[in-house]
């Protein structure tokens, strides 16, 4: 689960190179937010459940309905006869509602995901692996931005690339079609990639050492910033359609990001779009932000982001 949205992967997420079938893993190592609708008649009563959670129940002649959230359940319901009406006592549920219980939730969520970003982090080093986690909002030109990068410089460096996108293989198609291989990780109702997601997609991808890794992530200027995979450095991409103030927008991504791409600079004069206040803003986040202005599509300004990546590669064998 998200600690801020609350979304969930249930069975919706899947792992597929281009070509394969699809087959479905089921993910039940995250906290759901959830809903419940109970409706009692004598001893039956349903449940809808996108989880794994141990519940003890005793239920007997009543109706209510509880909104969505995380909770435990201790239920000790008298039993009722005959078609009467009777009313329902809360007094008789212990349902933990604290705010601290949901702090601990959460903490325990991002502790774990932490713990694997590490170990993740751990066999790149090991393997002279540079991973890159790229995160900007839907349309920002990711895609075609890896597209460029793989077909240019192809024959110098080894690229893999893991695509985060709730639902299609379209972006995966894209970059096979660029020339590199790409597992597609289809999160279903989830917003982010997590550093378990990351782990499995690298052991079927079959990451080869001295590579780079492009972690192309869901599009989600939120709550990706929270989920460290283990990457090397974090590239956060807008775009000049997009509007100056997405820094002061979506601050926590910026402030958690080493490299800031501002792309589609072709479109310039054509929109009201200023770049120096973007980088003042995204500076006022985090001063240490490293800008790179391009235009994928016309190629303009790719040279000087493609001399960072090699030399962040050199870099990365040499320690």
């Amino acid at each position: 689960m998200c600690d801020t949205c609350g979304c969930g992967h249930g069975n919706g997420l899947t792992f597929r190179k281009p070509g394969e079938e699809k087959s479905n893993e089921h993910q039940h190592e995250h906290v759901h937010s959830h809903e419940h609708e109970h409706s009692h008649h004598g001893d039956s009563h349903t449940h809808a459940h996108s989880h794994l959670h141990a519940h003890a129940h005793d239920h007997s002649g009543h109706d209510h309905e509880h909104g969505p959230h995380t909770h435990t359940h201790d239920h000790d319901h008298h039993h009722h006869h005959g078609d009467h009406p009777h009313q329902h006592h809360h007094a008789d549920h212990d349902h933990t509602h604290s705010h601290g219980r949901e702090i601990k939730v959460e903490t325990d969520i991002l502790s774990k995901n932490n713990l694997l970003a590490e170990r993740n982090r751990g066999f790149f080093e090991a393997k002279n692996i540079l991973a890159l986690n790229l995160v900007s909002s839907p349309g920002s030109g990711k895609t075609s931005l890896l597209e460029k990068t793989i077909k240019d410089l192809g024959k110098e460096v080894k690229f893999f690339v893991i695509e985060g996108d709730q639902q299609t293989m379209n972006d995966a198609n894209r970059i096979d079609a660029a020339g590199a291989p790409v597992l597609q990780i289809n999160t279903g109702n989830g917003c982010h990639l997590d550093s378990d997601m990351v782990n499995r997609a690298v052991k079927q991808l079959q990451v080869e050492d001295n590579s780079v890794l492009m972690i192309e992530n869901v599009g989600n200027l939120v709550c990706p910033s929270l989920f460290d995979l283990g990457e090397e450095a974090r590239v956060v991409i807008m775009s000049t359609t997009e509007g100056e103030d997405k820094p002061l927008k979506y601050p926590t991504m910026f402030e958690s990001s080493d490299i800031c791409i501002i792309n589609k600079t072709d479109l310039l004069p054509y929109l009201d779009f200023d770049l120096e206040k973007a980088k003042e803003y995204a500076m006022q986040v985090n001063h240490h932000l490293q800008f790179f202005e391009l235009s994928v599509k016309t190629g303009e300004g790719m040279e000087n982001w493609y001399e960072w990546l090699k030399e962040r590669m050199k870099s990365t064998k040499s320690d």
